[in-house]
């Protein structure tokens, strides 16, 4: 089977003048080294494709897969991360994880909010503020927590984004609102235990791997999984594999909020306690970073007990069961 594999290589961006900021989700050459030689440790024939204009090229120019093995994070605008399986739709490709219409959902968190809670899964009290002079009426108890609407890997999170008056909230929302030109997420602070959980397949097949706590050193930035603690993970956090009441009820809350969001294949969810100790969706990633040590759906697979060639085979052959494929052997 020919495997084409999507991805934004952050070198790439960078060379072409872009931030460090704006790349933050792209990716390191080595998780491309990773992915390819475990499909081709697994069977199948790996094509290294790269973005979605060199998507758009190689398909100009006549290429075609049985399947793409994307990645691609895409650098503008709230549908992003719906551009590879858009483009792909149009000539009847396939690809692992989800499709235009959850990619582009999932990123908007005020969005998925809704519609999880709609789903009657708990979330935390929230608003979307699209101007920051709007955050000084909202009627919501301090402490409140601030972040883009539309970013991963922590970006726009910091010690600040944790607000306790309406001086503090409104000039948080000023920041995000003119860095990231997008609205801000006001959520209702959560102080508890904050967990992530990875999850493997689709619908009722899917299932939730592990459920990891993250746990922040006293030298890490404080109150949240910032951008900064993420990116120096190895030094600010601990991540504990964790089975306790607390987290399998948190693994509950996250499989039901996958399946009735939809998601595909594999990703992760991310959960916190509120101040009843009870977890509560904060946010799902149904592109989750797949460097093999850096990236949290690996690191909390390997806790489970599972190799990334494992986890590469999962996703493919949940890929390759809804399309009617035979997965490599």
């Amino acid at each position: 089977m020919k495997v084409g594999i999507t991805y934004d290589l952050r070198q790439a961006w960078l060379d072409e003048g872009y931030t460090l900021d704006e790349t933050a989700e792209f990716d390191r050459p080595d998780t491309i080294d990773a992915i390819e030689n475990a499909l081709r440790t697994l069977g199948y024939q790996a094509d290294r494709i790269g973005r979605a204009q060199d998507l758009i090229a190689r398909l100009a120019r006549g290429d075609r897969w049985d399947i793409v093995f994307n990645i691609a994070e895409g650098l503008r605008g709230f549908a992003r991360e719906a551009q590879v399986p858009a483009i792909l739709d149009v000539y009847g490709i396939p690809c692992t994880f989800s499709d235009a219409l959850i990619m582009a959902l999932t990123l908007h968190k005020g969005m998925t909010q809704r519609v999880v809670r709609a789903m009657g899964i708990p979330t935390p009290d929230f608003a979307v503020i699209e101007r920051a002079e709007d955050a000084a009426r909202l009627q919501m108890p301090f402490p409140l927590f601030v972040k883009p609407v539309a970013e991963g890997t922590g970006k726009g999170v910091s010690p600040r984004s944790k607000a306790d008056s309406a001086e503090h909230l409104v000039a948080v929302c000023r920041d995000v609102i003119a860095t990231y030109h997008q609205p801000a997420l006001v959520e209702t602070y959560m102080p508890g235990r904050e967990f992530t959980v990875g999850i493997l397949g689709t619908g009722a097949k899917a299932r939730a791997v592990a459920a990891i706590e993250v746990i922040l050193k006293a030298e890490a930035e404080a109150h949240a999984y910032s951008y900064v603690n993420k990116e120096e993970c190895e030094e600010l956090v601990i991540y504990e594999l964790c089975d306790d009441a607390l987290a399998r009820e948190a693994k509950q809350v996250a499989l039901a909020a996958w399946r009735a969001l939809g998601c595909r294949d594999a990703g992760r969810i991310d959960l916190r306690a509120d101040a009843q100790g009870r977890p509560r969706f904060l946010e799902v990633n149904p592109l989750a970073g797949l460097h093999p040590q850096h990236s949290d759906l690996p690191i909390l697979c390997a806790k489970a007990g599972m190799t990334y060639v494992e986890l590469i085979d999962a996703i493919m052959r949940s890929a390759c069961e809804r399309v009617g494929a035979a997965p490599s052997r």
